[in-house]
């Protein structure tokens, strides 16, 4: 009897929403041919993450592998599935397939960081498939908020694998191919052993609605609006991108995009054929001579982003544009859990200038791009697997899904990043568990989450630091030492600068310590230490981080 096996191992994805990393592996225990699907990014926060740019998957186990490597799959061009490809692609040195719009986005991040565009092989949607060791692989067209959205179909000798990515059941997309389900029934006839699943919506009650149901109510909205209209989305959400800009056309206003992001996307769109009918657009030059109520703006930022055009033109002018009363600002999108407090922000400025915001606190400006409960359950009716393993979702969705899916005798389990499943059978079974850590980007160097260094900067961000410096000739101390504060009150509960007090303090130490402590480095700047946080304790009730800088002279 073989002992080969198939297995499953989510680096990112599972447990959290965002940074979709997954690992597919068959052959001998330890041997096994690897195939990776997605390699996305995760954004930081100021509270747990504070000055990094993007995080990723710790792929160490992967790296340690990559001669097994056959290739990475992108189901599609959202970040948090190809967002990591030019970070970490010179590690694995795979090929990469892709479809036609998620290849450009893959291919300009494989470009930007020296690497050659052409790994990044374009692929045809199914019935094509990439030969790749042990296992075929194709595109399957799926509906999302995102162009050709792709399921993986991954034929292995132990079945068939359906991976979906991130879809939704939308028989009209608008942009993009629409949901079909004859089509996912002849897969499911076809046998299927392991539906590998979005979980996103799982605990969303209702079907869930198509894109096409919004275009309508916001064309009532923009046409009845006085003055300008400004709207914002996610940028890579084209579909919407266009409805915005087409209701705007048919309410009488010209459409001026701005940031880049959406600029960069609806090209990528017209130049691989997604969409050919994108509405004329204006320049921002162009939009200020023009009557308020003539102008509509489709701008990024509608997460909150600082940076982002939505809060620029919160807080003032953006490229010469700016909001007055009576203009009107549409949130056409979901906030992303985590987000809220920027989103309140750039609202809570645009009211301040008299700007009435929407939201889609009504439901009709935006629909979801992942499957709610009802459409994950007429999911797996379609395809009839033999287990369902849920994926992309925080821990309470994968419990959830895998609940429901065994309550209907499917064979299911809850597999959080770092879980190695064995597939091989009729029942998953998790047989191992690897180190699945995260890699932060912070500016231009990856450092590991649990290296210290974003911790040393949350613990100077809360606490504050002190800079010591202290001259020691031999055994003595040559003159006074000097503090320098960051972050810290100035003047301490006795009235007296913070500083001084300090250095008083300092001073009495080391003319009281022992010659032996005097002339061992570690010594004094533990003692320094632990006088300078006691010390700060007793002024300002904070224990500040404390660097000491010991010169001796020779």
């Amino acid at each position: 009897m073989s002992n080969e096996r198939l297995i499953y191992l989510p680096l990112g994805g599972a447990g959290e929403i965002g940074m979709n990393t997954y690992v597919y592996g068959w052959g001998a225990p330890g041997k096994e041919r690897l195939i990776l699907a997605d390699i996305g990014v995760t954004f930081p926060d100021m509270d747990g993450s504070p000055g990094v740019d993007i995080i990723m998957a710790d792929i160490e186990w992967l790296v340690e592998r990559a001669d097994r490597i056959e290739g990475i799959f992108i189901t599609h061009a959202h970040e948090d599935h190809v967002g990591a490809v030019g970070h970490l692609w010179d590690q694995l040195k795979a090929p990469v397939y892709a479809r036609a719009f998620t290849g450009h986005h893959a291919r300009r991040k494989i470009e930007e960081y020296g690497h050659n565009p052409e790994t990044v092989r374009i692929t045809p949607a199914w019935p094509e498939q990439v030969e790749a060791g042990p296992f075929k692989v194709g595109f399957a067209p799926i509906s999302h908020s995102i162009p050709e959205s792709s399921a993986l179909i991954i034929d292995t000798p132990a079945g068939r694998i359906v991976h979906t990515g991130d879809f939704k059941l939308d028989e009209t997309p608008l942009v993009g191919e629409p949901f079909d389900e004859g089509f996912w029934r002849g897969i499911g006839k076809e046998g299927v052993h392991a539906l590998v699943c979005d979980s996103t919506n799982v605990f969303s009650p209702l079907p869930g609605r198509s894109e096409a149901s919004v275009g309508p109510e916001i064309v009532k909205l923009v046409r009845d609006a006085p003055g300008m209209v400004v709207a914002t989305t996610f940028a890579s959400n084209v579909a919407r991108v266009k409805t915005l800009a087409d209701a705007g056309v048919e309410a009488g206003r010209s459409i001026c995009l701005l940031g880049r992001a959406m600029r960069r996307m609806i090209e990528a769109a017209v130049l691989t054929g997604v969409v050919t009918d994108f509405p004329k657009t204006i320049s921002p030059e162009e939009a200020e001579e023009i009557p308020r109520q003539n102008v509509m703006l489709l701008v990024t930022g509608s997460q909150g982003e600082r940076r982002a055009a939505s809060a620029a033109l919160s807080r003032g002018k953006y490229l010469g544009l700016e909001l007055a009363e009576g203009d009107t600002f549409l949130f056409s999108s979901k906030t992303i859990p985590g987000n809220e407090k920027g989103v309140i922000r750039v609202m809570n400025a645009l009211s301040e200038k008299g700007v009435d915001v929407v939201d889609d606190s009504s439901n009709l400006y935006h629909v979801s791009g992942h499957a709610n409960r009802p459409d994950l359950e007429r999911m797996h009716e379609i395809i009839q697997p033999k287990m369902v393993i849920p994926m992309h979702g925080e821990h309470r969705h994968l419990r959830e899904h895998a609940k429901f899916a065994a309550a209907k005798g499917m064979g299911a389990i809850l597999a959080v990043n770092g879980s190695m499943v064995d597939l091989t059978g009729d029942v998953p079974d998790i047989v191992e568990y690897v180190e699945a850590g995260r890699t932060y980007l912070d500016g231009k160097i990856k450092i590991g989450a649990l290296d210290g260094i974003v911790r040393d900067r949350i613990r100077m961000a809360m606490n504050g630091h002190v800079i010591v410096s202290v001259v020691m000739e031999d055994d003595e101390m040559l003159g006074e030492p000097w503090v320098d504060l960051m972050g810290l009150p100035e003047i301490g509960m006795s009235g007296a600068p913070l500083s001084d007090v300090l250095e008083e303090d300092l001073s009495q130490l080391i003319g009281r310590s022992t010659r032996t402590t005097r002339s061992d480095d570690d010594d004094l700047e533990d003692d320094i230490r632990k006088t300078v946080r006691k010390s700060a304790d007793d002024e300002i009730g904070k224990k500040p981080e404390v660097t000491v800088v010991i010169s001796r002279l020779s």
